[in-house]
């Protein structure tokens, strides 16, 4: 149950990290409580995922999960540039989270 609410800490986080720009620097109000709301959530489901997984496994997951969807979305929704290096790194990151699942 803790890896699915890992994965959901994850989501959370990537929805958090499109979050920031519209906030033009914090200075608009709305978008900057969506986005603090976001980080708490996130921060959140990562505590609660850390109860019973290793807190370094956790996090890495997390920030993988995070890394990976904060990248695809800037190339779905941002037109981020595409590269091999990019994909590549995607890739490595990937096979990270799916190493460090099957191994705990």
């Amino acid at each position: 149950m803790n890896w699915l609410i890992l994965a959901l800490a994850g989501l959370v986080e990537v929805a958090w990290s499109q979050s920031i720009k519209p906030t033009q620097n914090f200075t608009r109000p709305i978008p900057t409580i969506i986005s603090l709301l976001l980080m708490a959530a996130a921060v959140f489901l990562l505590s609660v995922a850390m109860n019973t997984l290793p807190v370094g496994t956790a996090y890495a997951v997390f920030t993988g999960i995070g890394a990976v969807g904060a990248i695809a979305l800037g190339i779905v929704l941002n037109d981020d540039p595409v590269s091999v290096g990019r994909m590549a790194a995607l890739a490595l990151i990937v096979g990270g989270i799916v190493l460090a699942r099957v191994t705990t």
